[in-house]
């Protein structure tokens, strides 16, 4: 692989603690790549199946706490985006950024990038990041409008869309990307799921970005197949009224148990009150003062 350029083209200044670069420069660093592969932290990633059928020359993209995807350092190009919160990247305030790193070494290593989608996020300095080259950036802008309100995009969702709209010669490959909590891992109700897993499964129709792990292949394609004297606008309004009643079979349970649960619940949020500040609880509360 030829060698990777250096980063000549950033917006910001040298003693400011962040590096910022251009759109351009993002596509020169990218575009060596023959693939860009997004890794979620889910149990639907498997590695071996990937590392298998894809050539060296594509660059894993992993998120924060890479612990739970990897068991052993990561040998093949590498890079690690680190998601912010207000109190700055979650590894650094979390201080984890010594048992992320472990799993990374040598010159196929990229660094860190440092990223935000929401306003109220905060950068930490490349200092907090142990020496490792680190990289800002900021998609608030781009999501602004385009995601739901009231929620918070993810960070691979972020990175998918960004990657798609850079238009890099590679191959975006999505791995993991299943949306659903497992017994290991939790699925925060805080980012929209159902909305990026519609716009992911769009992007990989169209031939945007593919999606590996996580995915099945559409079952509705099965119907168009055996009814091809239905309009597909008629299917997918027929699969909606179905699914629509089973949601509403669904939230008449679901306020069945909030009812048999009140006293339950009760308890749980007078004991709540006991529970010690987080220090991002204590961080915000110094913020408003």
């Amino acid at each position: 692989m030829e060698a990777i350029p250096s980063d000549t083209q950033t917006m910001a200044a040298p003693d400011s603690g962040f590096n910022f670069l251009t759109p351009e420069a993002w596509k020169a660093l990218l575009s060596h790549y023959s693939h860009v592969v997004l890794v979620a932290n889910s149990e639907a990633v498997d590695f071996k199946q990937l590392r298998s059928e894809l050539p060296e020359t594509a660059l894993y993209v992993f998120f924060n706490n890479v612990y739970k995807v990897l068991d052993e350092p990561f040998a093949g190009h590498a890079v690690l985006f680190a998601r912010s919160g207000v109190m700055g990247a979650n590894i650094v305030h979390r201080r984890e950024v010594g048992d992320v790193l472990r799993f990374f070494a040598g010159d196929d290593f990229l660094g860190v990038v440092n990223i935000r989608v929401s306003p109220e996020e905060n950068f930490s300095e490349e200092s907090g990041f142990k020496g490792a080259r680190t990289r800002h950036l900021d998609l608030t802008q781009m999501l602004s409008g385009l995601y739901p309100m009231g929620k918070i995009a993810t960070s691979g969702f972020a990175m998918a869309l960004w990657l798609a709209d850079l238009q890099l010669p590679g191959k975006i490959l999505l791995a993991g990307f299943s949306a659903k909590r497992s017994e290991k891992w939790k699925v925060f109700d805080v980012h929209d799921w159902t909305f990026e897993q519609i716009f992911l499964r769009l992007f990989a129709r169209m031939g945007t970005i593919s999606m590996m792990g996580g995915v099945d292949a559409s079952p509705y394609t099965a119907l168009a197949r055996r009814f091809p004297q239905v309009p597909p606008i008629e299917i997918a309004m027929t699969a909606a009224e179905v699914l629509s009643e089973r949601l509403h079979n669904a939230n008449s349970q679901i306020d069945r148990l909030m009812s048999v649960t009140k006293s339950i619940r009760a308890i749980e949020g007078f004991f709540r009150r006991f529970k010690p500040k987080t220090r991002k609880q204590r961080f915000l509360e110094k913020s408003k003062e």
